[in-house]
């Protein structure tokens, strides 16, 4: 069975698997629209454990190949996009830098507190 349609997909031309595929994807996005956020969650943990299982199984020349083509695509994809894009990008960058050192004041001063009740407390 299997076989048979490995065989339908050599032969058929650009177009039809490109149609297939949008089909697939039509159909996935339906299933994701109605599972509930428990299924959800359950097929993101089980997508999490197969790449998990999978970067544990692969080399270091696996590895660093996955990186290069990892790090080759994220440059294709600057090097096309527009000024906007590329100013969009930026401004994300930007933003999560900003969250990123905000949460680090949080923590400090969260921990400043803490230890000034602390020595409140032991010097009652």
């Amino acid at each position: 069975m299997a076989q048979r349609g490995q065989e339908r997909r050599v032969e058929e031309t650009e177009e039809q698997r490109n149609s297939r595929l949008a089909v697939m994807g039509q159909r996935s996005q339906q299933r994701r629209d109605e599972e509930t956020e428990e299924q959800r969650n359950s097929r993101l943990a089980v997508m999490a454990q197969r790449s998990q299982q999978r970067r544990a199984e692969e080399t270091e020349e696996q590895r660093n190949n996955r990186l290069a083509i990892m790090a080759q695509r994220g440059q294709e994809r600057r090097s096309e996009g527009t000024d906007e894009q590329r100013k969009s990008r930026l401004s994300a960058m930007l933003q999560h830098a900003r969250e990123r050192r905000l949460n680090v004041i949080e923590g400090q001063n969260h921990h400043q507190i803490q230890t000034f009740y602390a020595a409140r407390t032991v010097l009652n």
